[in-house]
């Protein structure tokens, strides 16, 4: 194994400080595991490697992740969410006064080949939430310590996802006797987070969420209804939380959003156009943009841009799939972005893929190169369009 770098003990200044997020050319944000780092988590998991031993194959999976995002030209650059089994859970449980439960999640995926079961192990709020430390912090401080070019970006769960995975029924009522008292304390717990990161010098902060995208279809309201919501408006209270969430969030500090309808093993759960949210999500709920799903027809079509108050916010038009490896052409993304152009400015339209491409530790059905050659295209369209990539 190589060396690596020393990290550093104090925080660089963003190199791109100047620059609007998202970027014209941005990414969701998880990368593809490398060979080695699944390696390792195997030998960790059997007593072959220690916590020391893992930590290092994983910084140096980390910076090779880097430099690849860099040598394209993005200029969002993550760790590709390696320290992390999946997108979400790991944060979940790291919050305080929620506990991993016996009983698995069991969630539907389907494919062009069928059906798949993913079953993680669900949670429960069995105490009063808080937070016990930063969560990602030094992972967020690894990562700022080795990019060379570009705005380090976090990627976390939003807060709606701790409601979403088990419903009110995952609330222990000794803990949570009233369900606004568990709101509360949920975004109370997210701004103490957002301050966290901030502090360590996170400047791009990216929420990752399927429940905003998942309540456009109306199988997914239903679904809200049994687990003790209300499905039709759901909606609403997820992003008057998010907004609670975001109240003291820094001024320097860039906010996003990702919207998902399920990315597991090239596999989704959901389907429909933004409409059911759309409005709301544009006009209610107080981040800087909007990495939307646009890369095949379950997605719907680009009109409910047009809630789209004209302004600083920017959505980032998710039309390079991370589900399959042929390679979009040229002509399809300008092609699409000109149609998008009729809802919503184009100066407020920036390109991405529609997903990451490992939400989980598996991965979705690419290899390396070609997930490199679609973030490339990325970058190039974007150069294409708006003169730059930033």
């Amino acid at each position: 194994m190589s060396a690596l770098p020393e990290v550093e003990d104090t925080v660089r200044p963003d190199p791109s400080p100047t620059l609007q997020r998202p970027f014209r050319a941005d990414h969701v944000g998880s990368i593809l595991r490398p060979p080695e780092l699944h390696r390792a988590r195997t030998d960790f998991a059997e007593g072959r490697l220690d916590a020391q031993g893992l930590r290092a194959v994983e910084d140096e999976a980390v910076i090779k992740a880097v430099r690849m995002q860099e040598a394209v030209g993005l200029l969002a650059v993550t760790d590709g969410e390696y320290r992390r089994a999946t997108w979400h859970m790991d944060f979940l449980y790291a919050i305080g006064g929620v506990t991993k439960v016996k009983q698995n999640i069991e969630v539907e995926f389907h494919n062009a080949k069928g059906d798949i079961r993913w079953t993680p192990a669900g949670l429960r709020i069995a105490e009063t939430l808080s937070l016990p430390q930063v969560i990602f912090g030094e992972d967020f401080r690894f990562l700022k310590s080795v990019v060379r070019r570009g705005a380090p970006k976090v990627t976390i769960p939003s807060p709606s996802m701790m409601h979403y995975r088990g419903g009110n029924a995952a609330i222990d009522k000794a803990a949570y006797p009233d369900i606004e008292g568990f709101w509360a304390d949920l975004a109370r717990v997210y701004r103490q987070e957002i301050a966290g990161l901030n502090a360590l010098g996170c400047s791009y902060l990216q929420l990752d969420d399927t429940s905003l995208a998942y309540l456009n279809d109306p199988s997914q309201r239903a679904y809200v209804d049994r687990i003790g919501g209300h499905g039709e408006d759901q909606h609403l209270t997820y992003i008057r939380v998010m907004n609670d969430a975001l109240a003291n969030r820094p001024a320097d500090m860039t906010v996003c959003i990702h919207l998902c309808r399920g990315n597991f093993r090239s596999s989704w759960v959901a389907s429909g156009s933004y409409d059911h949210v759309a409005d709301a999500l544009f006009n209610q709920l107080e981040v800087d943009g909007y990495f939307l799903e646009f890369d095949d027809a379950r997605s719907g079509g680009f009109e409910p841009l047009r809630y789209l108050p004209r302004g600083h916010k920017r959505i980032v038009l998710g039309l390079v799939t991370t589900k399959h490896a042929a390679l979009e052409t040229r002509e399809l993304l300008l092609r699409r972005i000109e149609e998008a152009s009729r809802f919503a400015p184009l100066e407020q339209l920036c390109l991405s893929p529609q997903c990451g491409f490992s939400s989980t530790v598996e991965g979705n059905d690419i290899g390396w190169q070609q997930q490199v050659d679609k973030l490339a295209l990325v970058v190039e369209t974007a150069r294409e369009v708006w003169g730059d990539a930033g």
